[in-house]
């Protein structure tokens, strides 16, 4: 059985080679010499790679780590530190320093020869440090605030078991976050290596609908390994910190539903995504969520029973690299509606440029340029009005992920942002970004 997801990283070094025909002829005393033939040579361009084949800070581990992948064991282990402050605007012109360990181990029980098709997958995070105050309700730098922006321990947020009854199949269970949903090619990645602002890391038009980390169980649909269809059935509260098993479904239930269908527009690759939720519990305030940033804990509202949302995203290609299809660069798109009350968001706008440097050379980089548009909710209570003096906000973000090795990633980052809660003037984010792969 083959594993559903690959993940590609690139670390095979540069090899070049070049044929030069041997040329001869036969000359005797009464013949004249053959003329030499006219040979033309055609010099294909290389396809460059990483600078160093060594993938990890870390190597090999003297051949236990990929010694152990075969077993079935595979370790993804990274840093993200963000320096990150306001020059102009926002809550206060001042700058911060923090950032996020990110610990992922697989399982591949049937390499084990325990189970065939059944898999395991653990993720431990943790936060620390501060978080620039731009006053925006979307976090300038997400992957800061994760797994809960309130709590510096090291917390389980995914024991996921996975059980694929074909190649085109699986069912799972079990602990899982939420925001590896909502997949889009150019704007995704947790806040980690590609856009900083938490509104191109997934659809905030959810944050409202769907916990970061709970229980939950449902199935995938595949094709040639990559998931179609997806539905799950999750509780309806967040449970980062605990098993969740004291409260599994006490306040409700939240069901989610994605379909993301490859497409060809061009002769590129490309993917159009649908999805849907619905959350069944009682809302009675704003709560704090490590995807939103509210000036206060908790803000009272008028009781509401469920809440639901759609959103849509697609991303597409224009550039595929001929040495690598899994390299280019295109174009990306988010949108979302919502009820509008319990969720601050009425709806939610998107749309930008990603993907690999097109520079010759740094094809390991990769860029974005996105703009957001968020527009808020006018049925939410005169408290939170009071209290968040809410209105429309948008924003921009610029950056570049610089391969300085293949397992290290510089990145600068400029956001200008117009803030959708309180009466902030315009504000200019810049940051850095720097990942470590262990």
């Amino acid at each position: 059985m083959r594993r559903w997801k690959r993940i590609w990283l690139c670390g095979a070094p540069l090899v070049l080679q070049a044929a030069w025909p041997l040329l001869a002829y036969s000359q005797t005393p009464l013949e004249e010499p053959a003329a030499a033939p006219v040979v033309t040579y055609v010099e294909e361009a290389p396809c460059v790679t990483c600078i160093e084949p060594r993938t990890k800070l870390t190597g090999d581990w003297y051949g236990y780590r990929p010694s152990l992948a075969e077993r079935g064991i595979t370790f993804d282990y990274d840093q993200t530190m963000v320096y990150q402050g306001v020059t102009h605007g926002g809550r206060d012109e001042a700058f911060a320093f923090g950032g996020h360990g990110d610990y992922v181990t697989n399982f591949d029980f049937g390499k084990l020869g325990i189970q065939e098709g059944l898999m395991l997958k653990l993720r431990a995070e943790h936060r620390y440090g501060d978080i620039a105050p731009t006053g925006s309700l979307l976090p300038a730098a997400l992957v800061v605030n994760l797994p809960k922006s309130d709590v510096d321990d090291l917390v389980l947020t995914n024991v996921l078991l996975t059980q694929f009854l074909s190649e085109e199949f699986a069912v799972f269970a079990g602990k899982m976050d939420t925001l590896d949903g909502d997949m889009n090619a150019f704007a995704h990645g947790r806040g980690k290596d590609q856009f900083l602002n938490g509104a191109f890391v997934f659809n905030p038009i959810a944050v409202r609908s769907i916990p970061y980390s709970t229980l939950g169980a449902g199935f995938v649909i595949l094709s040639d390994l990559q998931p179609i269809f997806t539905f799950t059935v999750l509780n309806a509260v967040d449970t980062t910190t605990t098993s969740g098993f004291d409260n599994l479904f006490e306040e409700g239930v939240a069901l989610s539903a994605q379909l993301r269908l490859p497409t060809e527009f061009f002769g590129l690759p490309g993917h159009q995504l649908l999805g849907s939720i619905w959350n069944s519990r009682e809302f009675i305030a704003l709560n704090q969520d490590p995807r939103v940033v509210l000036p206060n804990a908790n803000i009272p509202i008028a009781a509401e029973d469920g809440t639901w949302c759609l959103f849509w995203n697609a991303d597409q290609y224009l550039f595929t690299d001929p040495c690598d299809p899994s390299r280019g660069w295109g174009v990306f798109a988010r949108a979302g509606i919502s009820d509008a009350d319990p969720n601050p968001l009425a709806y939610f706008l998107s749309a930008g440029i990603g993907g690999n440097s097109p520079w010759e050379g740094r094809e390991a980089d990769t860029f974005g340029v996105g703009w957001f548009y968020t527009g808020l909710s006018n049925d939410l209570g005169p408290l939170v009005e009071t209290i968040l003096q809410p209105h429309d906000g948008q924003g921009v973000e610029l950056f570049y992920n610089y391969a300085v090795t293949p397992y290290f990633h510089l990145t600068p980052d400029i956001q200008i942002l117009e803030p959708a809660i309180g009466q902030f003037d315009t504000t200019t984010v810049v940051g850095l970004r720097g990942k470590l792969d262990f």
